[in-house]
């Protein structure tokens, strides 16, 4: 059984979680979240009877640091850190990483992600896609899944999945959203990764922001994301070939997401989440930098 543990991200609930599973060789964890809220993942854990020094394997579904900023805390109590190849460089040493953050969020780094530091090596372990990982009586099969990072992995445990950003941000029954910073946004590649998501036996996904999609509602979700993904990639196509200037169609399309949110029912609170939880304003960058790569060949 997988458990989901609330992480308050900016003192909101249901915008970034952490997933625990028990296994017969002790708990394992499926993301870290950011440094800025360990303290909570700390209490999530204690509230299921562990600390961190009792988690010995760790699996990122990409290192963006809402996902993995706080794995070399992780790693500080002991844990191996399991990840896409792609990522490890970058988690060993995480200077550009932090640096690129650091040009997007500004001043606003400290408050978002708080502290990054490297990792060692030793404990950071590549998976290439398919690979199983057996822990205990657990098997956990990775899925190379890109789209929003191309270092992006969807974990498998049974007949659930760990689904990073790849299946989108939906915040409680409200609808859902494609994450598309920059820079690795590929609309392609992300509807072969839901194709993939839809040929496994699944009974639930588990989104990082935030919780559960169960049964029945899986094929419905997956659908809703992608639709949503194209009329995104839509919008931003004109403004691509006008060669418009980000920053003067950011609050537009910011508006244009808002009101797409509202429309459907979503609250003025709600919004606060689904901005923290997956920026509107990041997307532009993401998808424009997708339609010149796109039109470059």
């Amino acid at each position: 059984m997988i458990k989901v543990l609330d992480l308050h991200f900016l003192d909101k609930s249901d915008t970034i979680a952490a997933f625990l599973a028990e296994t017969s060789a002790g708990p394992i964890l499926f993301e870290t979240g950011p440094y800025s809220t360990f303290s909570h993942l700390k209490a999530g854990l204690a509230a299921q009877g562990y600390q961190p020094e009792d988690i010995a394997h760790v699996f990122i579904t990409h290192i963006h640091l809402d996902h993995a900023g706080a794995a070399w805390a992780m790693a500080e109590a002991g844990a191996t850190i399991y990840l896409h190849p792609f990522g490890q460089a970058h988690m060993h040493d995480p200077s550009k990483l932090v640096a690129s953050a650091t040009r997007i969020y500004g001043d606003d780094m400290e408050r978002l992600w708080s502290t990054m530091k490297g990792i060692p090596a030793a404990q950071l372990k590549t998976v290439d896609h398919e690979d199983t990982i057996k822990i205990g009586d657990t098997e956990i099969t990775a899925w190379h899944t890109p789209g929003h990072a191309v270092h992006h992995i969807a974990w498998q445990v049974g007949s659930a999945l760990i689904a990073g950003d790849v299946a989108g941000v939906k915040i409680g029954d409200a609808p859902v959203v494609p994450p598309c910073p920059p820079p690795d946004i590929n609309v392609e590649d992300w509807q072969a990764s839901l194709n993939l998501i839809r040929q496994l036996p699944l009974q639930a996904i588990y989104l990082t922001h935030y919780g559960r999609i169960a049964g029945a509602n899986i094929p419905v979700h997956l659908d809703e994301l992608e639709q949503e993904l194209l009329a995104w990639a839509e919008w931003m196509k004109p403004h691509f070939e006008a060669g418009s200037d980000p920053k003067s169609i950011t609050p537009e399309f910011m508006a244009w997401v808002q009101d797409r949110l509202t429309e459907k029912g979503v609250s003025e609170s709600m919004l606060e989440i689904y901005e923290n939880a997956n920026p509107s304003w990041m997307s532009v960058a993401g998808l424009l930098r997708y339609w010149k790569k796109r039109t470059a060949g």
